[in-house]
């Protein structure tokens, strides 16, 4: 069995591939993971091949998507910041490549798994207190819209029989170890990553604006699971809002002072950034999961032990 995953070398990527490696079926000798991405994977493992090349590359999908292909992880993408600033560039990895990779799925003798990495960016207009799943998709950026798309290609071609496809929508992913990188939500880590390292940070959304966040640990957890899921049971409703916290900077300012002391919290300072809130402030800080949490997804327990886990990951 060949398992797929594309944006193999980034955070989630490498931590996905982790989790991969140590469920039980992987340690079949024929099972194989192909990561791809623009560079290499850092992971050295003999069931590990790693495929270098751009996603938006025709012949690059061609020769990822094996004819043994039975999953897909399809994890790249252009993250919101640059999709809203550079909108072809957006386009193309997030939509174009996505098309192109479900059409190189589908020419396969047998419809593969394909996770989908959506995001709850594919809401946004007036929107109730605490979001439905089946809420109508009204995105207010380009990079939601592009997954909104990418959403409705999964549920067509799986509806054809082409693919058998689940669509996870991923709340914010907090706390990410590195550097900040181009999604418009990255100071929720970097208002508590910073500050443990000693490094001044800045909040540029007002302290009480909801939002929506998973550990690392549980976000990978819940894409394998999707990966395991009966489609049969699903009733075509494909998409799911995987489960998280509802936080806002506050309280994450407050769960830090209490595991790292008042002087890690002062190391924060509000600066609301105008353009940053009118994309933030569309997406929704609350969800209704029943349907993702019947069908075994699950969530952290609290903010405190969301960076409690964090912080013994880094050493702090």
């Amino acid at each position: 069995m060949t398992i797929l995953v594309t944006g193999a070398a980034g955070f989630l990527g490498t931590r996905l591939i982790n989790a991969l490696l140590t469920q039980p079926d992987a340690a079949d000798a024929a099972t194989r993971i192909i990561a791809a991405d623009l560079t290499p994977s850092p992971i050295t493992d003999s069931r590990v091949r790693s495929r270098t090349g751009n996603i938006v590359d025709r012949s690059f999908i061609d020769a990822i998507v094996e004819p043994d292909t039975a999953i897909v992880f399809h994890l790249a993408a252009v993250l919101s910041g640059q999709s809203e600033a550079e909108f072809d560039v957006g386009m193309r990895t997030n939509v174009d490549a996505t098309r192109a990779l479900l059409e190189a799925c589908a020419r396969l003798a047998q419809p593969p798994r394909i996770v989908f990495s959506s995001s709850i960016a594919v809401f946004g207009g007036p929107l109730p207190d605490v979001v439905p799943d089946d809420m109508a998709l009204r995105p207010q950026s380009s990079y939601g819209t592009a997954k909104a798309i990418g959403e409705l290609l999964i549920g067509d071609y799986s509806r054809r029989g082409w693919i058998d496809g689940v669509s996870c929508r991923l709340p914010t992913v907090a706390i990410r170890p590195g550097r900040p990188n181009s999604a418009l939500s990255s100071f929720v880590s970097g208002i508590v990553r910073e500050p443990l390292a000693g490094i001044e940070a800045v909040c540029p959304v007002p302290l009480d604006t909801k939002m929506w966040i998973t550990s690392p640990d549980v976000v990978t957890q819940n894409l394998v699971h999707a990966a395991k899921l009966r489609t049969g049971d699903l009733n075509g409703q494909r998409s799911f809002t995987l489960p998280g916290l509802t936080v806002t900077p506050g309280d994450m300012l407050d769960s830090l002072e209490r595991l790292a002391g008042p002087a890690v919290r002062a190391r924060v300072r509000q600066e609301v950034d105008e353009r940053m809130m009118r994309v933030v402030s569309t997406w929704p800080g609350a969800f209704d999961t029943r349907h993702a949490r019947d069908a075994g997804f699950v969530a952290d327990a609290d903010i405190d032990t969301l960076i409690r886990a964090f912080m013994r990951e880094s050493g702090y």
